[in-house]
């Protein structure tokens, strides 16, 4: 692929990132069609179906921009804090954009979102406990659904109860209830 190409590509995931993050804002997930998405857009039905299958991988596929965005700001002595993957970076982000993400959150499409993202951080994550080199007596990806799937828990929750506690005091929290976990499955 040329670069132009390549450049053209961008700019229309990007065109489509933003017109679906503006229409949540404004409508909710629930009601946006794909065709509300290309009409904002202003892309054709055929180029967004090159890029995504439907609304939800559009969606996938911006969440996973987001988080390889926080991953790449990670400075990399503080990874293994960082639980193979960016916890407070996350949960400092959703507490930014809290109307984008409490509007997915009460949708009827949270679950299928849910079990999405839980996939890719899954994947990330075990992916980062074998790059750490350590030994675990608990099969790779069933310790990393474990631990992706306590973050999202968490992180519903805490959008449900409007960010009661601080992003720094939830991920203090998600770190205690999983660390001893993951360590308790290490091979010593």
């Amino acid at each position: 692929m040329s670069d132009k190409q390549d450049r053209r590509r961008q700019r229309t995931r990007h065109l489509l990132s933003e017109a679906l993050v503006e229409l949540i804002r404004e409508k909710g997930y629930n009601t946006i069609t794909v065709s509300d998405i290309i009409d904002r857009a202003n892309v054709g039905r055929s180029t967004f179906y090159t890029h995504y299958r439907d609304k939800d991988d559009l969606l996938a596929g911006e969440l996973d921009r987001v988080i390889d965005v926080l991953d790449r700001h990670i400075p990399h002595e503080s990874r293994e804090e960082n639980l193979f993957f960016p916890s407070l970076g996350l949960f400092r982000h959703v507490g930014e954009e809290y109307e984008l993400y409490k509007a997915l959150v009460w949708s009827s499409g949270v679950d299928l979102l849910f079990k999405r993202v839980q996939k890719s951080l899954s994947q990330r994550i075990e992916q980062g406990l074998q790059e750490s080199g350590g030994k675990f007596d608990v099969p790779g990806p069933i310790l990393a659904n474990f631990v992706a799937g306590s973050f999202l828990t968490l992180l519903k929750w805490w959008l449900e109860t409007k960010m009661i506690y601080s992003p720094e005091q939830m991920d203090e929290t998600f770190r205690k209830l999983t660390l001893p976990g993951i360590e308790q499955a290490r091979i010593k």
